[in-house]
């Protein structure tokens, strides 16, 4: 059995990690990706100025859903030991910026504990120059996205209505929780059939949470299921851009209004 790590504590004396918001879920396939490039357009879109990292270090896919090729990726970042700000990358249609990662990378995957140190050190001095820095990280509990989602002051916690999903998702904040019993964390349903069963969902989720772990999660907000996601992922454009008016679009800047109002 693997033993646990520990993760390391954020600088308190840094305000740029105030404005680190982890995107996490317990279980790949939940729309998680989307959903942070979606989120990264909607407070751009209400004048925040925004950094999209690619926080996914094994399996990075941020940089294809928005059809991009950087000539500098994370990896690149790394190996050289270059600053993050040489990676930042202007997605013009969005009004946001970018980090990308690098897919299928096995030695980012399994970074080093210093590198992943530095790694955030470097994140913490280019939030300066934003208002939001959103970190898509990868699915599941691996120390890297543990350690990752340390140092954000807000997480927010991606499901479905699908069991296996509440399930992992509990699983993640359950370790959270233990590692960090302040961590603030709100819930988000996506690819929910109606608003009630996105409700019907987070109550699952919520009940778990306050009978074992006498935590209270909030709700976020309930991204209905749209076909135009996918249609707009194949597209490699963001469905906000692609169908600006379609209901998770709607979904998803309401909850980011939601977000900056309650911060």
């Amino acid at each position: 059995m693997n033993e646990a790590v520990p993760l390391f504590a954020a600088p308190a004396n840094r305000p740029a990690l105030r404005n680190f918001v982890a995107v996490a879920s317990g279980k790949g396939g939940v729309g998680k990706t989307w959903f942070s490039i979606a989120l990264a357009h909607s407070l751009a879109q209400i004048g925040q100025r925004v950094l999209l990292f690619d926080g996914d270090l094994g399996l990075a896919n941020v940089d294809i859903q928005l059809g991009l090729t950087p000539a500098v990726d994370l990896g690149i970042l790394i190996e050289r030991g270059l600053p993050l700000k040489r990676g930042a990358l202007a997605y013009a249609p969005g009004g946001f910026d970018v980090i990308a990662g690098r897919s299928g990378s096995g030695g980012l995957a399994s970074i080093t504990g210093t590198r992943l140190q530095r790694l955030t050190e470097g994140l913490a001095e280019l939030a300066d120059g934003y208002d939001r820095v959103i970190l898509d990280l990868g699915a599941g509990i691996e120390r890297t996205v543990r350690s990752l989602a340390a140092c954000c002051r807000s997480c927010i916690v991606i499901s479905t209505d699908e069991p296996t999903a509440i399930t992992d998702a509990y699983a993640f904040i359950k370790l959270t929780l233990a590692e960090s019993p302040a961590a603030d964390l709100r819930i988000v349903i996506n690819m929910a059939g109606t608003p009630a069963e996105g409700q019907r969902a987070y109550g699952t989720l919520r009940k778990a949470c306050q009978t074992f772990l006498k935590f209270d999660p909030p709700l976020l907000g309930v991204v209905r299921r749209d076909p135009r996601v996918k249609d707009s992922i194949r597209a490699q454009t963001p469905v906000s851009i692609r169908h600006p008016d379609a209901p998770s679009v709607h979904d998803v800047a309401q909850l980011a209004r939601k977000f900056v109002a309650t911060p």
